[in-house]
């Protein structure tokens, strides 16, 4: 592995637990992850630290995930940072329909494996093995 900095990756989800369990699986995969609790808290963290990567929950109570895409796509500073969205299983088809008019770069449905995640954050920073 060459001595290059971590990447950073910024989790916003509404659930503080998830943010550990996901912190658990990146730092294996040795990325550096900031958790931010909810819409809104989120975005500010994206704009103050400009991370190579935004994992993003859909379904959250103060600002939902559409909406702080939504925002980061129209800030120039932010819009090139890749976003992977978090969603439950059972949320319906038309979200996932709308990833793909949207262009986030990945998703992944809850509950996931860690290689799962692993994988996905890889593929879409470059690192895919």
């Amino acid at each position: 592995m060459n001595e290059k900095a971590k990447r950073l990756v910024v989790c916003i989800e509404d659930e503080p637990e998830m943010i550990e369990l996901i912190r658990l699986i990146l730092e294996r995969g040795d990325f550096e992850l900031i958790g931010a609790v909810g819409g809104e808290e989120g975005l500010k963290t994206v704009r103050e630290l400009k991370p190579d990567l935004v994992l993003l929950d859909l379904m959250m109570p103060d600002m939902d995930g559409w909406e702080v895409y939504q925002q980061m796509k129209a800030d120039k500073e932010l819009r090139t940072i890749p976003v992977i969205v978090v969603t439950a299983k059972a949320q319906s088809i038309d979200k996932v329909l709308g990833l793909h008019i949207a262009k986030v770069d990945d998703y992944v449905t809850k509950p996931f494996g860690p290689q799962e995640l692993l994988n996905s954050v890889n593929k879409v920073l470059g690192r895919g093995e």
